[in-house]
């Protein structure tokens, strides 16, 4: 890790999987194709130059991740020096409580019955639409 001792700047994909914020870097460069990847308010390509001190937006696996960079590395770190990396602003991830329910079905289990189905409309909230759902 000495090399990357004297580093000035990194591509920002590379950067994002090194500290662990994606799981493989195919997925980091993916995500900045898409858009998802901003560097001080900017959208950015894969092959950007990333400096200290720089801001990195990243959308994934539904939250926004916000962090600032304080160190650069290329190749992959440990959790521990992956930390030390960057600062991270996020907000806090939503309780798992506050997720909405959802109904499982187990797999080879068929169609739902119409009686099933009640059941999971009650479950999700929604009302009926036939002339069943006049009655009271």
């Amino acid at each position: 890790m000495a090399s990357d001792e004297g580093m000035t700047t990194a591509r920002v994909d590379s950067w994002i999987w090194s500290v662990r914020l994606t799981k493989t870097r195919s997925a980091a460069a993916t995500a900045c194709r898409a858009g998802h990847v901003r560097v001080n308010g900017e959208r950015v390509k894969p092959a950007h130059a990333l400096w200290p001190g720089d801001e990195v937006r990243l959308r994934h696996a539904g939250r926004e991740r916000i962090v600032v960079v304080t160190r650069l590395v290329r190749k992959r770190v440990g959790a521990p020096v992956a930390v030390e990396c960057y600062v991270d602003n996020s907000p806090p991830a939503p309780p798992r409580e506050a997720v909405a329910v959802t109904a499982v079905r187990d797999r080879g289990a068929g169609r739902p019955t119409k009686r099933d189905r009640r059941e999971l409309d009650q479950l999700r909230g929604r009302l009926g639409t036939g002339p069943e759902s006049d009655r009271p």
